[in-house]
């Protein structure tokens, strides 16, 4: 059998945050793989794009699949069920193949919700999608292939999980060249993004990465990941990339040696990244800012020992605090750029705890820029078990599960009073003049968005509704 297939990254929901498009890397992976493999393969990207339902049915009419798989986070998941019905009215002789991190957790129910559904691909899916490429070429049944689950008569039937992959180096760069590039261009360029690991060490009660991607970190080599960064300066023209690792600095002498890499070869290539307060030494920093580095991402999450505990984060004592107030100051004193993630409304949380780390972040740390999160119960976390067990899930529709919207209440605060919180701390971090003038001053894209962000949180303030 001569097999193509279509990849689809689905749209967001209308109704929730949308966050601007970035290149979906998952998809471009196994993209990369199934190309390296012989496969034809194309990519409708309906959130760059901007495609509707209705548009996604006229691209996917002019394809002839062999197989449809598409990928979605919890917050996509819907719009991943709709395009699969879509692409199964049109083309009904299609497998149909759902992934990503939230079926992973929810498969049984996925198959419920969807019967149009053929296969849902757990966890990694790059080597599974070969796998079952290469099993429809031969005209094999799918499935006992690892990592999948089918329905069976009736029965689900939930394979092992597949191996997770120990050589990261073995997997070719992303299929860039597939995707609608232009349309990720801001402020005149595209920011590319990149992950040099998979795996965490830690159990933040919050993210479902360490039951995703498992406990550890496998890491690409040094000259793998300048590899890649130099193919994109060289291909793309690219002058700014974007590391999405969870904590890019876990090894120091990694990050060091990808640093020489760069110096060594010149690159010009500005690039940030995100890790942990207690990851990092001014020496560490100093060399990543001379390699290239302008900003770097913080998880702070919360100033309240109750809640950072209940995070799985009990560890992040007094000396954490002071370690956080020493990194911010290593990082400012080098030149970069600092970005802060803060949760509200994990369980323990009070109005009074929120107000001590909005307060806290914006006075005591004042980063650079700053991410408030409502915390949200994804399926496969502790969160969404503590959530449900205790009957406090106010809301089961994923189309509101953007981070922005509260989707749960406990004893302690309301749904409402969260809301207001975030929004008030929004505008207490945006609205300081002196900030605006900080920002441009900066210039660049990110300090030209956060001047934007502030003008645009102004006129909210001023009661324009957009």
């Amino acid at each position: 059998m001569n097999v193509k297939i279509t990849l689809v990254n689905p749209p967001y929901p209308r109704v929730g945050h949308q966050h601007p498009p970035a290149i979906p890397l998952g998809i471009g992976y196994m993209a990369a793989v199934l190309e390296k493999n012989g496969y034809s393969v194309n990519i409708i990207d309906c959130q760059a794009l901007h495609l509707s339902h209705e548009d996604f049915e006229k691209e996917i009419a002019k394809q002839e699949p062999t197989v449809i798989g598409v990928t979605s986070t919890t917050f996509t998941y819907n719009n991943a069920l709709k395009v699969i019905r879509i692409a199964k009215r049109v083309h009904p002789d299609a497998v149909t193949m759902l992934g990503g991190v939230h079926v992973t957790f929810w498969d049984k129910e996925a198959f419920q919700e969807c019967p149009e559904i053929d296969v849902i691909v757990r966890k990694e899916g790059e080597y599974t999608l070969l796998e079952l490429a290469d099993r429809l070429k031969a005209d094999k049944p799918l499935t006992d292939v690892l990592g999948t689950s089918h329905m069976v008569n009736g029965e689900l039937v939930r394979n092992e999980d597949r191996p997770y992959i120990q050589n990261l180096d073995d997997l070719p760069f992303p299929a860039h060249h597939l995707f609608p590039l232009k349309t990720f261009m801001r402020q005149g360029k595209i920011i590319f993004p990149l992950v040099t690991s998979r795996g965490c060490v830690y159990w933040c009660n919050f993210c479902s990465a360490v039951r995703m991607f498992g406990r550890g970190y496998r890491m690409r080599s040094p000259k793998n990941v300048v590899d890649e960064m130099e193919m994109l300066h060289k291909k793309y023209g690219a002058t700014q990339m974007t590391f999405y690792d969870d904590a890019f600095s876990v090894d120091h002498e990694r990050v060091e040696q990808i640093c020489d890499e760069l110096l060594k070869r010149k690159l010009k290539i500005a690039w940030d990244c995100e890790t942990r307060v207690d990851m990092v030494t001014n020496d560490l920093l100093k060399k990543m800012r001379k390699a290239g580095c302008i900003a770097v991402w913080f998880g702070v999450e919360s100033c309240s020992k109750e809640v950072l505990s209940g995070m799985g984060k009990s560890e992040q004592t007094k000396e954490y605090v002071e370690q956080t107030k020493r990194a911010f100051k290593w990082v400012n004193d080098n030149g970069m750029m600092i970005v802060t993630n803060i949760i509200l409304g994990f369980p323990g949380e009070t109005k009074e705890s929120a107000w001590e780390t909005v307060n806290y972040v914006i006075k005591e740390l004042n980063p650079h820029e700053i991410g408030f999160y409502i915390a949200t119960p994804y399926p496969g976390t502790p969160l969404y078990d503590t959530v449900k067990e205790k009957g406090w899930l106010r809301i089961t529709n994923f189309d509101s599960y953007d981070t922005a919207t509260p989707t749960f209440e406990t004893p302690m605060i309301t749904m409402k009073d969260l809301q207001e919180i975030r929004e008030k701390a929004y505008m207490q971090f945006y609205l300081r003049p002196t900030y605006v003038l900080r920002m441009i001053s900066k210039g660049g894209v990110y300090g030209i968005s956060s001047a934007k962000t502030s003008f645009a949180y102004l006129l909210r303030f001023l009661g324009f509704k957009f």
